[in-house]
């Protein structure tokens, strides 16, 4: 039999009008050498607790760095919401051996970048080096990790920053404060409803004490994961993690309580009257994330679920809605299965002139009955089927995008070298276990919808903004 990966690079010269979209992506993606399979994902655990993953790349001579630890703005708590994300801003404004932003003026001398992030479940920090300079990426995030200065003047500088942040991209972004408020509605227990950059009210009476709290909570060796991708040796790395890592003493973590979201008893609506010029429709359902690799098929039915409304310019929500009825001047869906918390299918859709928001979430719904009634074509399927090993290979020309990869696996307690497993997994899924899934879980009882609806834009520049600048982070 010839493997699936090689049925799929033949794809890249076929004719066929289903996979005519796909022939230049797949091409380029088949010519380029393939970096080495999951399957040779290297780990090891200091006695401290923290796990090392190494993955060897050796198709050009650098290497990515990335520090995972598995704090998001899930683990906050009422009344000190957005604290992760501040905490992550305090980790380059100095330790007890380096000065306010020292640490990225040092990986820039030495020819690297590096930047973290702040997600629901994790905090990342990264950089990506020369592979004779990992050394020196380590002794950078050991150092922070142990030693960070919290100071109130660097506190009160960056706390402005976040503030300023939210201000430009939340406040006065209408779509931004759409999502916003449509998390809040779909999640009434699991704290997936509360925005990651955190509310305003609760930045405005953060202090020190609490960015202090949140540091010794979490940013321990035994809540930390180092993913290395790149022109090493597995063996070197672990010798110099524990060279620069091996000495951190662990801490007690703080007990997780499993939060839980209630099954939904009826259809919410979430309304948002903002400055804008066109109206924003999201819809959103509860469904299961992904848990077990092998054993779980609903998200991998979700999934291609998605990809079936909007995997491509030939999936059915481009081809209907915008292209052919012309109702949408937009329309988009997207499930993440890799998640600590619950999973929420959500499609999104902007009307087109003439055409009025209950109109477009109207044939939104029709198309996921369509599917539920009548189930997916055998075409859409083997597009999607090519969709997920194409993505997989570009996954693979990155190595940021490799180590991405392997610590949200890991993060989300899944195995780190999982990905090939995902995409067999997507093989093996039915054009009858999509149909199941749009039965199942896309009943208006299980459905949220936010709408954002225009109004005048203002004439005025809002008072008092800051001209602080931005870090980026993100």
């Amino acid at each position: 039999m010839i493997p699936f990966s090689d049925r799929v690079c033949s794809a890249a010269t076929a004719t066929s009008p289903s996979r005519l979209a796909l022939r230049s992506a797949l091409a380029v993606a088949c010519a380029w050498p393939a970096a080495p399979a999951a399957a040779e994902l290297h780990r090891h655990r200091l006695d401290n607790g923290m796990e090392i993953l190494v993955k060897e790349d050796h198709r050009a001579p650098v290497v990515a760095s990335m520090l995972w630890y598995r704090a998001g703005s899930m683990d906050e708590v009422n009344g000190s919401t957005g604290v992760a994300h501040v905490l992550e801003h305090m980790m380059f404004r100095g330790t007890r051996t380096l000065a306010p932003g020292e640490l990225s003026k040092t990986v820039a001398r030495a020819g690297g970048r590096d930047n973290a992030s702040t997600g629901r479940d994790y905090t990342i920090y990264f950089q990506q080096l020369h592979r004779s300079q990992l050394p020196l990426a380590m002794r950078l995030e050991a150092d922070r990790m142990a030693n960070l200065m919290l100071t109130e003047a660097e506190f009160a500088r960056e706390l402005r920053v976040v503030m300023e942040e939210r201000r430009l991209r939340t406040e006065d972004q209408p779509r931004s404060l759409l999502y916003e408020t449509f998390f809040a509605t779909a999640y009434q227990a699991h704290p997936y409803r509360t925005p990651i950059i955190g509310w305003m009210r609760d930045l405005e009476n953060m202090t020190l004490a609490d960015a202090h709290t949140w540091y010794r909570a979490w940013y321990a060796p035994n809540n930390a994961a180092l993913v290395v991708v790149g022109d090493v040796h597995a063996a070197d790395v672990f010798a110099e993690a524990q060279r620069w890592f091996g000495a951190i003493a662990p801490r007690a973590l703080p007990e997780r309580k499993a939060q839980s979201e209630a099954p939904q008893r009826g259809l919410r609506r979430a309304v948002v009257n903002a400055p804008a010029e066109l109206p924003y429709l999201l819809m959103g359902w509860h469904v299961p994330a992904l848990r077990d690799l092998e054993r779980d098929w609903e998200p991998y039915a979700l999934w291609v679920l998605a990809a079936a409304l909007d995997g491509s310019d030939a999936s059915r929500l481009t081809r209907d809605l915008v292209r052919e009825r012309r109702l949408a001047v937009s329309a988009g869906a997207g499930y993440d299965p890799v998640n600590r918390g619950p999973g929420l299918f959500v499609v999104s859709a902007t009307p087109a002139a003439g055409h009025s928001v209950e109109a477009l979430e109207a044939a939104l719904r029709a198309q996921i009955a369509a599917i539920a009634e009548h189930g997916i074509t055998a075409e859409e399927l083997e597009r999607t089927r090519v969709q997920a090993v194409a993505a997989q290979v570009y996954g693979r020309d990155s190595m940021l995008g490799q180590a991405r990869q392997i610590g949200r696996l890991h993060n989300a307690g899944l195995p780190p070298d999982g990905a090939a497993m995902q995409v067999r997994r997507l093989q093996e899924v039915t054009v009858q276990q999509v149909q199941a899934v749009a039965r199942k879980y896309f009943a208006d009882d299980n459905l949220t919808v936010g709408t954002l609806w225009p109004q005048p834009l203002a004439a005025a520049v809002r008072a008092g903004a800051s001209d602080v600048p931005l870090r980026e982070h993100h």
